[in-house]
């Protein structure tokens, strides 16, 4: 692909037009669009007319939306497809046992990408969306899948600048390394208020028939008498099934694993 002036390529021009569009901005102008994008007008205004006649684009009167060409192709060959369809009965399990939100998520470069999620009108404060991302060092979800991945994913998180976004998140590297091999050692992992003060995240991992952890099942209770018993024996009874419709045969691909 060609490059622009700056050096971009034509096809991260494109993505950061795509990337304009989020949870807040469903709909966007061609105006807001190239603002939103950091694109020259001239330019984005011209990949917009290109996205428009291939439907990735879809014009709403004078407002713009993603098309429904984009979601065609994304699901043709997604690797969440599987995901989401092996765990949807049983999220459902989930969410009418503890009676909160329930989320599926995965790990996407350094944040957790939630991929479902099955939400309760009387649940607990919760802030993640299906396509939303939260940093990993503050979920539930991203502990819990940063404990099961490789080692040396662990150690290049373990090495970053993590921002403390609460009173109760944990940020220093050996309180994280330690909680890492508590998480591991129990299965599961319990993070009260790290991101939204009312609310505790409880999650569990979910394997792969190589044994490996590509998913993580979560729910988000009170803070102040939450289930919290019952939202692990709930995510745990759940994960064992999601594991087992994905090939799952009950040993890890790592089990034998130097200490955190």
């Amino acid at each position: 692909m060609a490059n622009s002036p700056s050096g971009e390529s034509m096809v991260h021009r494109i993505v950061r037009v795509i990337e304009a569009f989020d949870g807040e901005h469903h709909t966007l102008s061609a105006a807001e669009l190239a603002r939103r994008s950091g694109l020259p007008s001239s330019t984005a205004y011209r990949i917009v007319d290109e996205l428009l006649a291939e439907s990735v684009l879809d014009r709403d009167g004078q407002r713009l939306r993603l098309g429904t060409r984009l979601w065609e192709l994304v699901s043709r060959g997604s690797k969440v497809l599987g995901l989401r369809e092996a765990a949807l009965p049983f999220m459902e399990d989930v969410q009418s046992v503890v009676g909160h939100h329930t989320t599926l998520g995965v790990v996407d470069q350094q944040d957790v990408l939630y991929i479902e999620r099955i939400g309760s009108s009387e649940s607990a404060v919760n802030i993640t969306r299906v396509a939303g991302r939260l940093p990993i060092h503050a979920t539930s979800t991203g502990l819990v899948l940063t404990a099961f991945g490789p080692v040396d994913a662990q150690e290049t998180f373990l090495r970053r600048r993590l921002p403390k976004l609460t009173d109760t998140t944990v940020i220093d590297p050996d309180e994280l390394r330690r909680q890492l091999a508590e998480i591991r050692r129990s299965g599961y992992c319990v993070m009260p208020g790290t991101i939204v003060p009312e609310s505790t995240g409880v999650a569990v991992p979910v394997f792969n028939a190589d044994g490996a952890a590509v998913a993580a099942l979560s729910v988000v209770i009170p803070r102040v008498n939450g289930p919290v018993q019952t939202s692990i024996t709930a995510l745990q009874t759940a994960s064992r099934g999601i594991s087992r419709a994905l090939g799952w045969d009950g040993t890890l691909r790592d089990a034998i694993r130097r200490s955190l």
